[in-house]
């Protein structure tokens, strides 16, 4: 008998393991890691384990001092291999991966419980909050951005997401855990472990109330060079591999349709530009980008005011041209049956 079926019969309460890779990451962990040791101290959560991957700085003491079990990865496998070795030797019956730089609010571990008191659920996630602490316009930018799309998505979600995501331990270990062979350095890794837990183990919930504060400081070479290399073309290889785009988060439908009005609203502007078509075609466009894009436009607006909200809607574009073209990258490699990067 399973954790889920114990628990629906109501014998047993399921058990949290909390699960968070580190690398050189002192600075993060300080904060990140006393809520869950005060939830630990509760009683919400059975154990809190730290798996240093081959931290060159003092990142396992301080892991130890705060409370936490430290665990070594066994070299510098990356976060999905230190996740899975955690897994394997963790106790509970829910494994909790939350990353270094999230701080998870104090509900949490409550609201992912009720997530799984669900029929059917194998696994639950959140998102990140309105609040980011670093304030450069990146960092404010892209944290926005996640939360606006986590909070608006389905609540039966089309996939995972290890940021701060939660998952039954039994059938992740059916599962194998992470891809760490197909995913040899940080990408999508939760992303294709959610379509195998789909397939063939049960439900994932988006919860929309099991929030996290994030940390990490974005800037622009290491925003694109996520953003393209490690998660848009991934992503977009995968989810040809199996058939076509999901209509959930930000590959949705209506993200299409937008993504298309931008690269309308650059196509008219360099054209009027040429003297090839009137302006009044590229103030139609922008119309259109500002009644297609009006509820994050109102998210930006709401919490950092109008030049932020102007600048974040400019970039926004940027953001759709790029994410297109890593999707036109990787359909062209499936026409041509290999790689080009």
């Amino acid at each position: 008998m399973d954790d889920q079926e114990r628990t629906a019969e109501g014998k047993t309460p399921l058990s949290i393991s909390v699960i968070m890779p580190v690398y050189n990451g002192t600075e993060f962990i300080q904060q990140s890691l006393p809520p869950l040791v005060a939830m630990r101290e509760r009683g919400e959560v059975l154990e809190v384990i730290v798996v240093d991957d081959s931290s060159s700085d003092d990142t396992p003491d301080v892991a130890r001092r705060l409370g936490a079990e430290v665990m070594p990865s066994g070299g510098r496998l990356g976060p999905g291999a230190a996740r899975n070795v955690a897994a394997g030797e963790s106790k509970g019956d829910i494994l909790w991966f939350i990353d270094a730089d999230v701080i998870v609010h104090d509900d949490a571990a409550k609201v992912l419980l009720k997530g799984f008191a669900e029929p059917g659920v194998v696994g639950v996630f959140g998102s990140y909050d309105d609040k980011p602490p670093a304030q450069n316009f990146l960092s404010q930018y892209k944290n926005l951005v996640h939360h606006y799309y986590h909070q608006r998505a389905r609540r039966e979600a089309s996939t995972f997401w290890s940021g701060c995501g939660a998952v039954r331990k039994a059938p992740f270990l059916r599962q194998g855990g992470f891809d760490v062979e197909m995913f040899n350095r940080p990408s999508i890794e939760d992303i294709e472990l959610g379509y195998r837990l789909l397939e063939k183990e049960g439900k994932l919930l988006l919860l929309t109330d099991l929030q996290c504060t994030h940390l990490k400081e974005w800037r622009f070479v290491n925003l694109i060079h996520t953003e393209v290399f490690c998660r848009a073309i991934p992503w977009a290889r995968l989810m040809l591999s199996r058939g076509g785009l999901d209509n959930d988060l930000n590959v949705g439908v209506r993200e299409r349709v937008k993504a298309v009005l931008a690269a309308l609203l650059v196509l008219t502007a360099l054209l009027a530009l040429g003297g090839v078509l009137s302006w009044v075609y590229p103030v139609l466009a922008v119309v259109l980008v500002v009644y297609a894009n009006q509820d994050i436009l109102r998210l930006f607006y709401r919490r950092k005011g109008f030049r932020f909200a102007l600048k974040g809607l400019l970039f926004h574009q940027l953001y759709y041209l790029y994410s297109a073209s890593a999707f036109a990258w990787a359909l062209i490699e499936s026409k041509l049956g290999k790689k080009l990067a």
